[in-house]
């Protein structure tokens, strides 16, 4: 599971606490959203539904470098670290657009599960295959 996707964003006013910059919540909004951009794109998201399944965040952890201001560019890096019976942890690097500087970086463990019952369930090989044929597909390394 090698291919980086990578999302950008702008750091809105709504998001900025009264420390001036970027709350914490909002990076895993930004986790959240990058990773549902990353499953559309490879075809996961049409695939979950067809399954009558969905995936929600079981864990999510975050490394705090340096703080993101109102304005601010970033590029939310994110790729599948691997998948495991009903689990796939997912990473995430947070970069500042104008200078590269990494602002955070963390990990979220999904979990995919039956949409009807809520239970967990086991993720398909043809999920973990269109990450991997997307990866063999990224020359870079990176898909945007």
């Amino acid at each position: 599971m090698d291919a980086i996707y990578r999302h950008q964003l702008t750091v809105t006013a709504e998001v900025v606490d009264e420390n001036r910059h970027a709350n914490n919540v909002a990076y895993v909004q930004w986790m959240q959203e990058a990773a549902m951009h990353h499953s559309a794109l490879v075809g996961c998201t049409a695939m979950t539904q067809a399954l009558g399944a969905t995936w929600i965040i079981r864990t999510h952890h975050i490394e705090y470098l340096s703080p993101a201001f109102a304005g601010d560019t970033l590029s939310v890096l994110t790729w599948v670290k691997d998948f495991r019976k009903v689990r796939s942890a997912r990473r995430y690097k947070f970069m500042r657009a104008t200078d590269g500087t990494v602002l955070a970086q963390g990990e979220t463990d999904w979990v995919f599960i039956d949409a009807k019952n809520g239970r967990p369930k086991p993720i398909p090989g043809e999920i973990a295959a269109a990450f991997a044929q997307s990866a063999r597909e990224a020359g870079d390394g990176v898909m945007e």
